[in-house]
């Protein structure tokens, strides 16, 4: 009876567990092996490309929410007013958590008034990936980011 008692005491449920910041990382290989298994269940499930793009968004999306909920309950930041604020706060602290740096450069659409790009020379996403659809690939970042801004209601 001692023995279950103890280990009872030693039990915690994911509700006990802080929200803190904690610096906890995903080695490189285990995220490359997930992300390739997501995109190879993706293909085998579509016809065209357009259609692996629109499922990888999709992925995306979710993360995205959760990213922002998360953010919210660990930081006390105020509620973005602009998309550009917003944008910032993702090329910056999102993505940092997200993939070990912040991307390069948040840019203006020159052509369409509200369009904006986040540069990353280096986008872990498409770094290893070897197959001509790697930029289809980033339809998962683009979805992450669709999820934080409907999160943020932009």
């Amino acid at each position: 009876k001692e023995f279950c008692a103890t280990m009872d005491s030693k039990v915690r449920s994911a509700f006990d567990k802080p929200l803190i910041k904690r610096e906890a990382k995903v080695s490189l290989s285990a995220f490359s092996y997930v992300f390739s298994e997501l995109v190879q269940h993706c293909q085998s499930q579509i016809d065209r490309g357009e259609d692996l793009e629109k499922r990888l968004a999709e992925a995306g999306y979710g993360i995205g929410l959760r990213v922002l909920e998360l953010y919210s309950f660990r930081e006390k930041c105020k509620k973005e007013r602009s998309v550009i604020q917003i944008l910032n706060f993702v090329r910056t602290s999102v993505w940092k958590t997200l993939f070990g740096r912040p991307a390069d450069d948040l840019q203006i659409s020159n052509n369409k008034k509200n369009e904006y790009y986040i540069y990353d020379s280096e986008h872990l996403i498409c770094k290893y990936i070897s197959n001509p659809n790697a930029e289809r690939c980033a339809a998962f970042t683009a979805g992450i980011i669709n999820g934080i801004l409907d999160g943020a209601e932009f």
